[in-house]
């Protein structure tokens, strides 16, 4: 969650005002110039699990348009929505920092756009030519291919990311992200750097290119989601889905030289009361499930392969987060409430799912209007068996 206090998130279904406002950029960043919105026409959307985490449409007013304004080439769009509290002043929060594609005059003199996070202009920027990258430590591999696509735009290190763990000599050939994320060569090898360190890199709420962590269940609650009066949570919907779901990770190192693969190592489900549970050992004892009576237990492999994984330790690090991020999707809530502007995907909330009854939930995607007094969230958690 982005920096809030106490006090505005208590006051979130009392605010009195919820002000937005715009600007825009054309020399990367250095200088913004301030624009207006049209009124309702600014829709934010934010997900985990897209390629481009936040993006946006919206009408801009009060800019021109061209080279020396609004174009799809070099200008940057920044948004913002304010909370107003009773008894203070307005607090601002950054809702994205994005590359502008296909502005479009309007009949009433404004400019209608569409708006994409900072990843499209690293995905944009592929590499000219096939080169080799590393042998290296991540950190500054990670933070070179970031400032050849976007120079002066910082790279943020999330606590519990290893930006210090040595990365193998690896071809890229073509695409930059592929080799910052979560690509794959010819051969189908991960190649991405940033998945081999168990994390996910992204362009966060204010512009910042961000390695963090894979989120679990098992993070700090951020926000409570109560009902009744003065409570934020307006209309829960739960759904069951089994998409993306597994429950046993096989993750190898394979760097496709000859050398000895590294693995596999394995993680899986092994919480009893969980809707997924994978058995005691689904690896060294397959049978368990049959001779104890466990007839409910079913399996969902995966596996992993990465080019850029270089011990043991690591592989492990890597099967516990793909492990996190496919489990829990098999229970999702959709809900509408009071907008926060400081939440973020990935985000751990509590969710009054019926009156007195509290689950966490792990936040994947969320959506609102500039200016409006509520938002959309879907959030998955881990269903337990009764």
């Amino acid at each position: 969650m982005l920096p809030v206090t106490d006090a505005v998130l208590a006051a979130l279904p009392q605010a009195i005002g919820r002000p937005y406002r715009a600007e825009w950029s054309n020399d990367g960043g250095r200088t913004w110039t301030a624009c207006g919105l049209e009124a309702g026409s600014a829709q934010i959307t934010a997900s985990r699990t897209a390629e481009t985490r936040y993006t946006a449409s919206a009408t801009l007013t009060g800019a021109p348009a061209g080279a020396a304004g609004i174009n799809p080439i070099s200008t940057n769009v920044r948004l913002f929505q304010g909370i107003q509290v009773p008894r203070s002043n307005v607090v601002w929060f950054p809702a994205g920092r994005y590359t502008v594609g296909r502005p479009r005059a309007t009949e009433t003199g404004g400019i209608e756009v569409e708006l994409a996070g900072l990843e499209d202009e690293i995905r944009d920027a592929g590499l000219p030519t096939a080169r080799t990258i590393g042998p290296g430590t991540a950190r500054p591999l990670i933070e070179e291919l970031v400032a050849e696509a976007l120079p002066g735009v910082p790279v943020s290190w999330r606590a519990g990311v290893d930006g210090g763990r040595l990365v193998p000599q690896v071809l890229a050939e073509s695409s930059r992200w592929s080799v910052l994320s979560s690509g794959t060569d010819s051969s189908g090898t991960a190649t991405g750097i940033v998945e081999a360190l168990a994390a996910e890199i992204y362009a966060d709420a204010r512009g910042i290119i961000t390695v963090a962590p894979v989120p679990t269940l098992a993070d700090p609650v951020v926000w409570r989601l109560g009902r009744g009066i003065g409570g934020v949570l307006i209309e829960p919907k739960a759904e069951q889905s089994d998409e993306g779901l597994a429950n046993v990770w096989a993750v190898v190192g394979d760097g496709g030289s000859g050398e000895a693969t590294i693995g596999p190592a394995y993680a899986f489900d092994d919480d009893p009361g969980s809707l997924t549970y994978a058995g005691p050992d689904p690896i060294k004892d397959p049978l368990a499930p049959q001779r104890l009576g466990l007839w409910h237990v079913r399996l969902r492999v995966q596996r992993h392969s990465s080019a850029v994984i270089t011990s043991l330790a690591q592989a492990y690090d890597v099967a516990r987060a793909k492990l996190a991020d496919s489990l829990g999707v098999q229970y999702a809530l959709s809900l509408t409430a009071a907008c926060n502007p400081a939440l973020e995907p990935g985000d751990v909330i509590e969710v009054e799912v019926t009156p007195g009854r509290w689950e966490r939930h792990l936040v994947d995607a969320l959506s609102y209007t500039l200016g409006a007094p509520s938002m959309s969230l879907t959030t998955r958690t881990t269903a337990r068996r009764l």
